[in-house]
């Protein structure tokens, strides 16, 4: 009796784990970021690589890095959300090129219009490492005191925006407005 019940139960254990596993959502991965200070970085903006872009200037306002690369197909899937995000003027967008040539991803921002306040060169990619990336696309949202808020893996859809990101905006501005 009892090898039935021993493979039994290692079947039924399995089950609840693939059945667990199936129902949850696979573009969230866990940040250890979530409510603590941003890397701070200062890269060559791929614009003009004598002028740096610095984690530091953004202080003081809610903004949002994404990471893309155009060896990325999710990063031009977004692409059109992130454009339209950007004429709202919300908050800031900081493009973090991750490992790419400068020349295709000048080009990229010509051909399909750049949504970015600044895109920062990561060729290394030793910052994206310190901010924990899996993979392009990656989108975090950063508050005004320069603590991580949210972090969206997976291309920018509005849907995410406006449920996800928009709140905890609208949140970080208001927590900023009462402590000053």
């Amino acid at each position: 009796m009892l090898k039935f019940i021993v493979p039994f139960g290692l079947f039924l254990l399995l089950a609840i784990f693939l059945f667990v596993g199936l129902n949850r959502d696979p573009s969230y991965v866990p940040s250890p970021l979530i409510g603590k200070p941003a890397p701070e970085f200062s890269l060559p903006s791929l614009q003009d690589a004598n002028y740096p872009v610095s984690s530091k200037e953004l202080l003081g306002q809610p903004w949002v890095l994404n990471v893309w690369g155009t060896w990325c197909g999710g990063c031009r899937q977004e692409h059109d959300t992130l454009l339209a995000i950007s004429r709202t003027r919300t908050v800031p967008i900081v493009g973090l090129n991750w490992k790419d040539d400068n020349a295709l991803a000048q080009q990229w921002l010509r051909d399909l219009g750049n949504p970015y306040a600044v895109v920062a060169a990561d060729h290394e990619g030793r910052v994206a490492i310190d901010w924990g990336v899996y993979g392009a696309p990656e989108t975090f949202l950063i508050g005004p005191d320069g603590v991580v808020l949210y972090k969206h893996i997976a291309p920018m859809t509005m849907e995410v925006w406006n449920r996800e990101f928009l709140p905890r905006i609208e949140a970080a501005r208001g927590a900023g407005e009462t402590r000053s």
